[in-house]
């Protein structure tokens, strides 16, 4: 603040000031004149000056929006005094979350008040961006995209999805979503094998769940809404038991009964293996089996299997027992059995034993699914590859970029940055200076989710389909930033889309669209639209029909020669917080320990304790990754938790933009990942390189920071465990 003159001001029009913010104005200090009068004062008072009835200084007001950290789409309150949003909890009445809420939701106040949003329009000019009004920006956008252009965006869906969809067809554009962090590989065998690219996972009606690397509690699909149900799943007197198989510790395996390492790229042999057991054993039918199913099974015997995957034949032995007698199972797959040239084989193994043990229709269910229209478009990294490819062809003279960060996602075997450079015009709608952005010609500021307007379809539902809706928790920060609603619905009256030439702006088109719902005007009658925002959702009428279970085709899988020079398997795994990297400026979630190591504020590399010790390297040492296509190093850390055979390099640091919490924090592992695909559905084979290991000096002072201490007891039975057979049975003789 500037020096005011204190001894000219007087006592009366000071206490009428702070009376005045007391109900909620907001003064610029900064800005204030020396003598201060209630003339001189009233063009800094901002809102509230004659509050809302139901508006009480000092008591917060709760309204119902939907988180937009991710693409689960859950349902979020936020409380707002004053005119300021101050805390966000789950929206109880959401099919997604039922009123729980993640830290990333939690932290999306940080988003909001972040101090590095792009606050105007910029447009690069002398190689440099710099300030321009909204019309300037939109007349330039308007005179450059005439041509052939392109959308990057993560996940959308909703009625932002439905202006998107219109402008690319008045344009006849590209759309690519593109996510890596998600379970595409999965999706397609369940449309494959079952009918239902998204069935309805029942956790909860389970009594054993064995997940190949599917890490439901932490980034899998929807980790809220099934971390709900795992409750549910662990409660009784039969407490369901959950196995998790991979190749390094997720915040799932860190909760099972039993977590077998297994030897990356091998879950879907492992699964062979059980199923072999199951019908040699438990003489399980295989006649309906396509013949090359039922020849893969009979070739992964036991001890072949343990050859393998470096899994025991006795733990094979029980996984399988354990699927047979139990009761009703789950049996679930993630990144870690995809990310392969031959992941949608190992996928579909895995989903074959769901198949065997009769859980389709049981704790696989037919799930509903959004009308086409408003269903999400979701991202996955084999449009980031077409994006890529249609850049380097020349094919695309306009770039959009929206919800996507692709020069960060990309790795560098794809080039992409060089590929950009083809690209006439890009354009980025975004609010912050990510990598990017950084490149663009041409910067759309948006306003934050807690300030705009929205619908949303979560990518996965859970039997009961809500359109989840969005509101402003509060005004602006920043004028001159617009909602993604608001940009898109102005790009289509520059095309003269004549059904959307009425609406005066995004809230009055989405007014218009949630209220003509079918389900909206039975539930609320003419008060649709009031009713849809005290609620923030809006059911839906669906029919889910039932799934067809059907095997497919399962050539013995072609895995990858082991290579001498690049001995181990880098395994880049995805963490509840920073997430795919998005979240890196939230100092809340870079200060929140890593649910598995307890690092924070940094990069770390996984070892295990025999690898570290072939090496000569211990806890907090530097160590040099590389792969064919790059290097990063990073400090060790040395747990069990991972195979000899991998190593582990969480995701989310490395930005070379992003702000001042991001940038130069960290290594980004996605950078040295090969070009390897998955054969059959193109997607990025994420766990498919293979790296070197070198010691290295690092930087001096630089140090690993945690805030645990050791993962393990040491033997000194600090905390008493027990069998849960015993337990139950003691349980009992109580």
């Amino acid at each position: 603040m500037t020096k005011m003159a204190l001894d000219k001001i007087k006592r009366r029009d000071f206490l009428k000031i702070m009376g005045w913010g007391g109900a909620g104005a907001t003064l610029a200090g900064c800005d204030m004149p020396t003598t201060v009068t209630l003339e001189e004062g009233k063009e800094e008072v901002v809102s509230y000056l004659v509050p809302e009835e139901y508006v009480i200084p000092g008591i917060g007001v709760w309204y119902a929006s939907t988180c937009q950290q991710c693409a689960a789409g859950c349902g979020v309150h936020g409380r707002v005094r004053e005119g300021r949003v101050l805390k966000l909890e789950g929206n109880p009445e959401s099919a997604v979350n039922s009123g729980a809420l993640c830290q990333m939701g939690q932290s999306a106040l940080q988003t909001h008040y972040n101090p590095d949003r792009i606050q105007q329009p910029l447009l690069r000019s002398g190689g440099a961006l710099k300030k321009v009004s909204w019309d300037e920006a939109l007349a330039q956008l308007q005179q450059k995209a005439g041509g052939r252009s392109a959308w990057v965006t993560g996940t959308i869906s909703g009625h932002q999805a439905v202006l998107l969809d219109a402008y690319v067809k008045a344009t006849q554009a590209r759309h690519y979503p593109v996510e890596v962090v998600g379970s595409p590989v999965w999706n397609r065998v369940c449309q494959d094998m079952l009918g239902d690219a998204n069935p309805r996972l029942r956790i909860d009606e389970a009594d054993l769940i064995v997940s190949f690397g599917a890490d439901f509690l932490g980034t899998w699909n929807s980790p809220v809404h099934f971390s709900r149900q795992y409750a549910r799943f662990r409660q009784g007197p039969k407490r369901g038991m959950l196995i998790q198989i991979e190749p390094a510790m997720t915040l799932t395996g860190a909760n099972a009964d039993l977590w077998l390492a297994i030897r990356p790229g091998t879950e879907g042999v492992f699964a062979l293996g059980v199923a072999n057991v199951l019908v040699d054993r438990y003489q399980t039918s295989i006649a309906g089996l396509p013949a090359d199913a039922q020849k893969a099974i009979r070739l992964y015997t036991p001890d072949h299997v343990k050859d393998i995957t470096g899994v025991s034949v006795d733990q094979l032995m029980k996984v399988a027992e354990l699927l047979k007698k139990r009761g009703n199972s789950l049996v679930l797959a993630g990144s870690t059995a995809e990310g392969h040239s031959y992941g949608y084989q190992s996928v579909a193994s895995i989903m074959l034993l769901n198949i065997l043990l009769g859980n389709v229709g049981k704790t696989l269910q037919a799930n509903v699914h959004a009308p086409a229209q408003l269903a999400p478009r979701v991202g996955n990294t084999a449009n980031l590859v077409a994006f890529a490819e249609a850049a380097a062809a020349g094919n695309i003279d306009v770039a959009f970029f929206y919800g996507s960060n692709p020069l960060y996602l990309a790795p560098q075997s794809l080039g992409l940055k060089g590929k950009l450079d083809k690209v006439g015009f890009k354009v980025a709608l975004s609010s912050f200076m990510d990598e990017t952005t950084a490149q663009a010609d041409l910067v759309l500021p948006l306003a934050s989710a807690l300030e705009d307007w929205g619908s949303h379809v979560g990518a996965y539902q859970n039997g009961e389909l809500q359109v989840s809706i969005q509101q402003p928790l509060m005004e602006k920060l920043y004028p001159e930033t617009r909602g993604f609603g608001d940009v898109m619905l102005g790009l289509l009256k520059q095309r003269q889309v004549r059904e959307f030439a009425l609406y005066e702006d995004y809230y009055a088109y989405l007014r218009n669209a949630v209220a003509a719902m079918p389900a909206a005007l039975n539930k609320a009658g003419g008060n649709a639209w009031n009713n849809a925002l005290q609620h923030g959702v809006v059911a839906l009428n669906a029919g889910s029909g039932a799934l067809r279970p059907r095997a497919v085709s399962l050539p013995q899988p072609e895995m990858a020669a082991g290579d001498d020079g690049y001995p181990y398997h880098l395994v880049p795994s995805a963490r509840l917080g920073l997430w795919d990297g998005r979240h890196a400026n939230i100092p809340w979630l870079q200060e929140a320990p890593d649910q598995i190591t307890k690092v924070v504020w940094d990069s770390w590399v996984e070892l295990h304790p025999t690898t570290a010790a072939k090496l000569g390297v211990a806890r907090g040492d530097t160590v040099k990754i590389a792969s064919k296509a790059g290097a990063i190093e990073a400090k060790v850390y040395v747990y069990k938790g991972i195979h000899p055979d991998a190593i582990g390099v969480p995701l989310g640091q490395g930005h070379d933009e992003y702000g001042r919490y991001a940038k130069g924090r960290g290594v980004n592992p996605l950078s040295i990942l090969n070009d390897t695909k998955d054969q059959t559905t193109g997607e990025l084979a994420l766990h498919a390189t293979r790296v070197q290991l070198s010691r290295t000096a690092g930087k001096p002072g630089d140090k690993l920071v945690l805030m645990g201490g050791s993962e393990s007891q040491l033997g000194r039975k600090m905390v008493a465990t027990v069998k849960a057979e015993v337990f139950a049975r003691s349980e009992g003789d109580a």
